[in-house]
């Protein structure tokens, strides 16, 4: 990997505050039916924050997470907590490596899996609230359909494993099955490289469409991103808007060096799972 950049968020300085006294204001609570995805957190508290204060400064009330809270990152615990009440959460791999054996994974992923398992199961924390977490993850359905929206971690043919990647719009036995068990429209994550797909084999990345994207009622699939280990050469962290019929691609700053510096103090976590975060792959 290249040299870390340095990212400096803006000091309080670098603001201009409003002459007299002022009262904090809570943001405006945005119209019913505006909706945050997030998917992918993998552990990355400082990731977490910043998007759900990026989608809190929206006044967006409606959030779905689309799985994988846990694995690969130092904070489960913390992640789990923020997301508790989120309208859905899913259940992604991770999360399901992390209760029970995990399959198909890495030696790298499986040692981090464990180790999260292990925080879970341990820890300062009363054994109520340990015990919270475990049965909230545990107890993560595999997907979820809603006003003609599907809903999953992976695909709609294997909610919880299976890859759509960009290049599959290549393999069109894959896709066309795919797309025989959407209604409409299908959320996801899992490869934590956003975009959508249409029908007729197309592949728009966020960049393709400037961010935008705009429904029209053909059967497509939106990868909504990763919060917490983009892989799509963007550091930045990811979700995604859907307001109305329009879908916005989001990326939010965040203490990428803090997090780094987190992954490097756990033996069970390895460097290069912090290195990664600094390039987006």
């Amino acid at each position: 990997l290249h040299a870390a950049k340095k990212f400096r968020p803006p000091a309080s300085s670098d603001i201009l505050a409003p002459s007299g006294p002022t009262r904090p204001r809570e943001p405006p609570t945005r119209e019913s039916g505006v909706k945050a995805f997030i998917s992918d957190i993998h552990s990355n508290l400082e990731a977490l924050q910043a998007v759900l204060a990026d989608i809190k400064a929206q006044g967006i009330t409606e959030i779905y997470c689309l799985g994988d809270v846990v694995g690969y990152g130092p904070n489960p615990r913390e992640c789990i907590d923020l997301i508790i009440d989120c309208k859905l959460v899913l259940m992604g791999n991770h999360d399901q490596g992390a209760m029970f054996d995990p399959d198909g994974f890495n030696a790298s992923a499986e040692r981090a899996i464990f180790w999260t398992r292990a925080q879970l199961e341990t820890g300062t924390d009363p054994r109520p609230i340990r015990e919270k977490r475990w049965e909230f993850l545990a107890e993560r359905p595999r997907s979820h359909r809603e006003n003609g929206y599907l809903f999953v971690h992976g695909s709609a043919r294997n909610p919880l494993n299976e890859y759509v990647f960009p290049e599959d719009i290549y393999n069109q036995r894959k896709m066309e099955r795919i797309f025989a068990l959407v209604d409409k429209y299908c959320f996801q994550g899992h490869t934590h490289v956003p975009g959508v797909f249409t029908e007729n084999l197309q592949f728009f990345s966020p960049e393709d469409v400037n961010g935008v994207y705009k429904l029209d009622g053909r059967k497509t699939l939106c990868n909504v991103g990763s919060v917490g280990q983009p892989r799509d050469g963007n550091w930045r962290a990811c979700y995604t808007i859907l307001d109305d019929d329009t879908l916005r691609f989001k990326r939010v700053e965040y203490d990428v060096e803090k997090t780094i510096k987190k992954i490097y103090d756990i033996p069970d976590l390895e460097n290069f799972l912090g290195d990664r975060l600094r390039e987006g792959r």
